[in-house]
């Protein structure tokens, strides 16, 4: 079922230039096409949010700038018992440091990022997010809590002709988001924890990646749904792309799937169940008009993070898991998805 939404296919700008929103620029790409020419101060939010998974471990990256203060983190999960999860975040008062592009940080013709030292001590956390010929070029550095030396070399691929979805979200002209998500991308390279090699990519076990790049003005509290995973299923590359409760009424939606490169547009909101006091219970995610989406999915882990700071207030719930079900592209290929690898989360933030 084609989506009623608005398809970008030239370059735009975000805002106007007294900083509100362009209406024109309303609406999805598959390739990114929005400079967000941000501007004021208080309720901006930027941020990069790469996650890259294998079969038995995985790595996120986030560098975020949210005006009064920065939240650079490095997170590290191996799955199975006693597999070993790490984190560490980096509070930058002010974002002194951080500067993120206007355009995808990492692709063609943008800014490259980095934050933090060289050569970081304490929690402190250095990141980087580069342009390659073959890709995006992450890399990342900082002592765990336990004091090891915790470094990441990774690069993400750039398939010709992938695509990926972006949109934009318009709450008002003075609060709206330009998200654009990546999805199913092939990412080959190593973390390094101590003396321990973790490798990511290859024949035998692949790695896939996901990026949540976000640009946008926000209300002071907002909570969501987000679903993302990549991997082959059904003879297929797979990418899920699912968000929920913060763009109800907006008559947006970041919903899509990307297969075997090609993006599928999805314009309804989804119905989401879970449980908010099991977070072992599987969750069941599917479009209520159509039969585009009809998926289960079990989590084995849940990354729950907490926090009150004053001007910040969150609580995270990220489940990591499978996804099981099927799913239907526009041109009418239904794809049985199996243990495809990705995540699920349930967000309120007061920031």
């Amino acid at each position: 079922m084609a989506t009623h939404e608005h398809e970008i296919t030239e370059p735009v700008d975000l805002c106007l230039p007294d900083g509100r929103l362009d209406r024109a620029a309303v609406g999805w790409s598959r390739v990114p096409l929005h400079r967000a020419n941000l501007r004021g101060w208080g309720r901006t939010k930027r941020w990069e949010y790469w996650c890259v998974t294998t079969p038995t471990h995985l790595v996120a990256l986030t560098v975020s700038d949210l005006d009064f203060l920065a939240l650079n983190t490095v997170y590290l999960l191996e799955f199975g018992a006693g597999g070993r999860e790490t984190e560490r975040t980096s509070i930058v008062p002010g974002a002194r440091g951080v500067r993120l592009p206007d355009t995808v940080a990492g692709s063609p013709g943008a800014e490259d990022v980095v934050v933090g030292p060289a050569r970081p001590s304490g929690g402190k956390v250095r990141i980087e997010i580069r342009d390659e010929a073959s890709g995006t070029r992450l890399r990342a550095r900082c002592l765990t809590p336990d004091r090891l030396p915790l470094e990441v070399d990774l690069l993400v691929a750039r398939p010709e002709g992938h695509e990926s979805l972006s949109v934009v979200v318009p709450w008002s002209d003075r609060r709206f988001q330009y998200t654009s998500k990546h999805t199913a991308l092939p990412a080959t390279g190593q973390v390094r924890i101590g003396t321990e090699v973790l490798g990511f990519g290859g024949d035998d076990e692949p790695a896939w990646a996901v990026l949540d790049h976000g640009r946008g003005r926000w209300p002071r509290t907002v909570d969501w749904n987000w679903g993302a995973a990549g991997g082959r299923t059904d003879g297929h590359t797979l990418g899920l792309q699912f968000g929920g409760r913060w763009t109800a009424g907006t008559g947006s939606t970041e919903n899509g799937l990307c297969v075997d490169g090609r993006l599928t547009k999805i314009g309804e909101e989804l119905d989401w169940h879970w449980s908010a006091t099991d977070r072992s219970a599987p969750w069941t995610i599917r479009t209520p008009v159509s039969d585009q989406v009809d998926l289960t999915f079990t989590p084995f882990h849940n990354r729950a993070t907490r926090t009150d700071a004053g001007l910040i207030a969150n609580r995270t719930d990220q489940s990591f898991g499978h996804y099981d079900g099927r799913v239907r592209t526009d041109d009418g290929t239904e794809i049985a998805v199996r243990h495809l690898l990705g995540w699920a989360e349930d967000v309120h933030m007061r920031w």
